[in-house]
């Protein structure tokens, strides 16, 4: 397996203009299985004003799995059968609660809605017994049911990690180094919705967290992670009250041994559920709620130089490149969400930020694994040997409109263009999977 140069020495916020700020509850509790969904009806009343696939500003589970190619796969019995995707989620604590909602009410929805069998999941707060497993944010339900939807049999498996807003640049980093290395035991692909910016940490948090995907890298799990709603700037430190923006990549996903995703808008022929068309996701201001751009994080390290396995790409300097892939982002184009309030009422809502596409790929990558018939791991250098070759255009929907150019008033951050074949802003664009998924067996090795 090719190697990366050695380094000198998510949704990523949560969006308000999806109601992101409603938050739901996980299931079980530490290391205890959920209960599995039953067929039926979410046990709550459905208003056509919370109903966005009524409002045109969504698209269906069956909508997206033809659109990115998942469809094929299914038919012929790549679903996820033995695979296991852990997703790493920020926690609720008894300091910090949530407006919660049951997460085994909002699959049981989900699942009848979308003729999907129950999910198996397991929620861990070992790294943070603070938290409260009984409880979880918007972000967690949309990794789970975005994961459930693409992968419907692979055993998703939540770690809990404490709250950002009880976090330190330090404090994050080891607890994602924690939860990494918990989840390196828990299955073959590790999912992460978020990023801060590399400027936020110190050589030895740094690398501190490379260690740990470096024995990722060697245990042959794959580690996924959003590229960030900032567009060319990086989410702000934790803890941080500076408001400047600051023009760069962040962490986990401009490591070399991560796989970055960045966000596309999806148009999708409604009636056939076919492919028809991606952009650059950037969405303006939209005071008050939205105060300044959120768009697609993309641009290139201060930390790490080139990888090996982005030798030669058009477009790339001396210094790692983000995102790799991308998918769907907007939040007027996601997937159809079950979304509960804690009462008798739920929502379907868009999902939407980066957050959305670090889980579709990771459950891409488990029926990849589930294909193999082995654990890929660390698949980025396949990835852009396959962006290099004769089957790109197949294998891939190239992203060439828009940019991650952003305005956070009163300043404006210009970022970068989407091109041919690779960009600093959707990678190599959103996967056609059942033309990728098997290339990825062939091109990533034992």
């Amino acid at each position: 397996m090719p190697h990366r140069s050695e380094w000198p020495r998510r949704r990523t916020f949560l969006l308000p203009l999806i109601g992101a700020a409603a938050l739901m509850s996980a299931c079980g509790s530490s290391g205890a299985k959920a209960p599995a969904t039953a067929s039926g009806q979410h046990p709550g009343t459905l208003t056509s004003a919370s109903n966005c696939l009524t409002a045109g500003t969504c698209y269906s589970t069956q909508q997206f799995r033809t659109a990115y190619g998942v469809q094929p796969l299914l038919d012929r019995g790549i679903d996820g059968r033995g695979e296991t995707v852990v997703l790493i989620e920020v926690g609720a604590s008894a300091s910090d609660p949530p407006k919660s909602t049951s997460v085994s009410q909002d699959l049981t929805g989900f699942d009848s809605l979308n003729d999907l069998p129950p999910a198996v999941i397991q929620v861990d707060n070992t790294v943070a017994p603070l938290t409260l497993p009984g409880l979880a944010n918007l972000e967690e339900v949309e990794d789970i049911e975005i994961v459930h939807a693409i992968a419907p049999a692979a055993t998703i498996r939540v770690i809990l990690i404490p709250p950002f807003t009880q976090a330190s640049p330090q404090s994050l980093v080891t607890s994602l180094s924690s939860a990494f290395s918990l989840g390196l035991s828990r299955g073959s692909v590790i999912s992460i919705s978020g990023s801060f910016g590399e400027h936020c940490f110190t050589p030895p948090q740094v690398a501190q967290l490379e260690s740990t995907l470096t024995t990722a890298e060697a245990d042959h799990v794959t580690v996924v992670s959003s590229s960030g709603d900032f567009g060319a700037v990086s989410k702000p430190c934790p803890g941080s009250t500076a408001s400047s923006p600051v023009k760069e990549v962040g962490l986990p996903d401009s490591d070399p041994l991560v796989l970055g995703v960045g966000g596309t808008t999806l148009t999708v022929d409604r009636a056939s559920g076919g492919w028809a068309g991606e952009t650059v996701w950037n969405m303006p201001p939209h005071p008050p709620l939205l105060p300044h751009s959120v768009a697609s994080g993309g641009g290139f390290s201060k930390l790490f130089p080139r990888p090996d396995y982005q030798d030669g790409v058009d477009g790339i300097g001396a210094t790692r490149g983000v995102p790799d892939v991308a998918a769907d982002a907007s939040p007027d184009t996601g997937m159809a969400l079950v979304v509960g309030d804690g009462s008798e009422k739920y929502d379907l809502t868009s999902a939407g930020g980066t957050s959305a596409g670090a889980p579709l790929w990771a459950a891409v990558i488990a029926l990849a694994d589930q294909d193999a018939g082995r654990h890929l791991g660390f698949v980025n250098a396949g990835i852009y040997a396959i962006g290099r070759s004769s089957s790109y255009g197949r294998a891939f929907h190239d992203v060439t409109r828009g940019n991650n150019t952003v305005i956070f008033p009163p300043t404006r951050i210009v970022g970068y263009p989407a091109a041919r074949g690779w960009d600093p802003v959707t990678g190599w664009g959103s996967p056609n999977a059942q033309v990728l998924v098997p290339l990825l067996v062939r091109y990533v090795g034992d």
